[in-house]
């Protein structure tokens, strides 16, 4: 998995890309929690949860359904995101889903279950040159740690900063006011 830290790098691109006005702060900030949630399940490593179990690591929480489950609660709470049942759908439902798609990426681990709950297997992606973050935290600060942090500056934040700039050049474009 990228660490917690690149996970939000996905939301914050598209926030800091479409701006404020599309993307309220209320909602940015739902939006990168939506995108580290799911590595919450390394808890169930405390319950001797196995790894390669549905409720294990990269499990059900990385799926496309859970991602779903936080659209629709944020579509729900749009009125406190500031901002329309659509775009907290969207928004959040995006932000959610790039964990699972972004670990699927990454060189280690055991693939992730995408499509839980129609199919428990794992998936990873045909290519996958993200290096794999080491799960403890004094490990995170090693030269290991060092090495996944120089790969996900390279495959994760500068795309994420290339698309935010990107989103961001084509609002000014679409909100330019016409001259007569």
């Amino acid at each position: 998995m990228p660490t917690i830290l690149s996970h939000a790098a996905v939301p914050l691109a598209m926030g800091l890309g479409l701006g404020d006005r599309v993307i309220s702060r209320p909602l940015l900030a739902v939006g990168i929690l939506a995108s580290v949630l799911p590595d919450l399940d390394v808890v169930a490593f405390r319950f001797h949860v196995a790894y390669s179990n549905t409720l294990g690591h990269r499990g059900a929480s990385h799926s496309l359904a859970f991602a779903l489950l936080l659209a629709l609660l944020a579509m729900a709470c749009a009125r406190w995101l500031r901002t329309t049942p659509r775009s907290a759908f969207a928004f959040v439902g995006a932000s959610a889903a790039s964990h699972g798609l972004l670990d699927m990426l990454t060189n280690g681990g055991l693939g992730v279950a995408l499509w839980w709950p129609l199919s428990p297997q794992r998936f990873f992606a045909p290519w996958q040159g993200i290096e794999a973050s080491p799960l403890s935290l004094q490990r995170v600060f090693s030269a290991r740690g060092w090495a996944v942090f120089q790969s996900e500056l390279l495959w994760v934040w500068l795309p994420a900063a290339a698309c935010s700039l990107i989103l961001w050049a084509l609002q000014r474009a679409y909100l330019k006011p016409r001259s007569v």
